[in-house]
């Protein structure tokens, strides 16, 4: 039986992420996966979809070149192209993946693996097994969509967000179930092409992630005004699949929506199943491991990271995780900090937040004030013709003290990290408003913002 020091099941963004930073802390380290490495965001995620909204931007940006003086006439698209670039993107990116495990001097060992007893992992691979051993166990099976049996999944009529990202033909109208950031992200592609999207949403608004209603109320309206029907405050009753390409969703409003196809996009099954958990006593509730702060369950030396154990599923979360543990295996006094962990939703425009919203620090009892700033006032934007959308920072008010902020705009994805980076270190206010930025740029808004917060904005009428 092989010995190493740490074994990982999984080889998504936790999993690899954690190999290499224990290989390089000294570790003898194995990873074991059964399908692609680089796991779900790597494949069927975050990567996949960006390359498929890179397409669809170019597409939207050749179509409206008019705007910028110049005539661009006929623009087709061919989707199989842009299925081509899909998959040589994720493809150079998994081999670049395996590329950096191999480099490190990490194991690679393909099959499914199962927790035999705290330091023995078993592999099966087709017929054949084989077990190995480690002083540390790290489970990071990450999750996938939910099959949800009020929803008829049929994977053909009725698709998850696997096989969205594999249309050779675009429908000529869908409806798609949730309006977060999957189904957010796939209108954006769909509705670019000519799909005609409906999207269904349970919850009052549109990014129920997003408690800053204001900000939601301008994502839902520049939806509708690129041609999404939104319907919020609605569920799904019933979905009849009578006959291929027709499907009829009636909602609790009453409405029955006809469409070819139907894509669900709310709910993940966290991936704890099968993995010998129950067997060995690890407390898992609801499909999630429970870890204590240093990633560890209830089982001594067996660690859980990423998805798995629930919480935001995103993956640079899920990276930071796999820091975090393989350097509490390598004995370093560290732990996994949740209070600063921003998120993103990659439509046009983007849609970025970090820390608190004003509503959830109210809740809490603290004092805050905001600062503003729309992308209307920005000179970057008005001469990107992106103008749609904000930035918006909230503060203790005593303190001037930066504790969340939220961004609808142009590159919210990027701009966002200067305040993530601002609630991380307790940045204030004046902070930011007093670095000198870059001019012409888009993070300007931020500044001018948080100079709208103490009530010192320069390019924006005082409130």
């Amino acid at each position: 039986m092989e010995e190493f020091d740490v074994a990982i099941i999984g080889s998504g963004s936790a999993g690899y992420v954690a190999a290499i930073r224990a290989a390089d802390l000294g570790k003898k380290v194995v990873v074991i996966e059964h399908r692609e490495l680089g796991g779900t965001c790597l494949n069927r995620g975050c990567i996949p979809t960006k390359a498929l909204l890179k397409s669809a931007e170019v597409y939207s940006l050749v179509k409206g070149t008019s705007v910028f003086g110049i005539s661009a006439e006929d623009v087709t698209y061919d989707l199989n192209a842009i299925q081509l670039r899909k998959k040589s993107v994720v493809k150079r990116l998994v081999s670049g993946v395996e590329f950096l495990l191999k480099s490190r001097k990490v194991t690679i060992k393909k099959g499914k693996g199962k927790i035999i007893d705290e330091q023995v992992v078993e592999i099966t691979s087709g017929g054949t097994k084989e077990r190995v051993k480690a002083k540390a166990i790290v489970v990071a099976t990450g999750s996938e969509p939910a099959q949800i049996p009020a929803f008829k999944i049929d994977r053909k009529n009725v698709l998850t967000s696997d096989e969205g990202l594999e249309f050779t033909e675009l429908p000529g109208d869908i409806l798609i179930v949730g309006a977060g950031a999957i189904g957010i992200e796939f209108a954006a592609f769909l509705s670019t092409f000519g799909t005609k999207v409906t999207m269904v949403e349970m919850m009052p608004q549109v990014v129920p992630t997003m408690r800053d209603k204001k900000l939601a109320r301008i994502v839902e309206r520049i939806l509708t005004k690129k041609g999404i029907r939104v319907r919020t405050g609605t569920k799904i009753e019933n979905i009849e699949i009578k006959e291929e390409g027709k499907v009829f969703s009636t909602l609790s409003n009453g409405e029955t929506i006809q469409s070819e196809k139907v894509l669900v996009s709310i709910g993940r099954k966290l991936n704890s199943e099968n993995l010998g958990l129950e067997e060995l006593g690890v407390k898992v509730e609801k499909g999630r491991i429970l870890v204590d702060e240093r990633l560890e369950t209830n089982v001594p030396n067996v660690y859980a990271i990423g998805d798995v154990i629930g919480g935001m599923l995103l993956a640079h979360k899920a990276q930071r995780e796999g820091v975090v543990v393989a350097e509490i295996i390598a004995g370093m006094d560290v732990r996994m900090d949740y209070r600063v962990v921003p998120w993103a939703i990659f439509s046009s425009p983007e849609i970025a937040s970090v820390g608190m919203t004003e509503e959830e620090a109210k809740e809490s009892g603290i004092g805050v004030i905001m600062g503003e700033f729309p992308f209307t006032a920005s000179g970057k934007a008005v001469a990107m013709n992106e103008m749609d959308g904000e930035v918006k920072v909230v503060a203790k008010k005593d303190t001037k003290e930066i504790i969340g902020a939220q961004i609808v705009g142009p590159e919210a994805s990027v701009m966002i990290a200067e305040l993530a980076l601002a609630v991380e270190k307790n940045l204030t206010l004046g902070d930011i408003a007093n670095t000198v930025h870059t001019h012409p740029t888009l993070p300007e808004a931020s500044m001018e913002a948080c100079k709208d917060g103490l009530g010192e904005v320069i390019h924006m009428v005082k409130k």
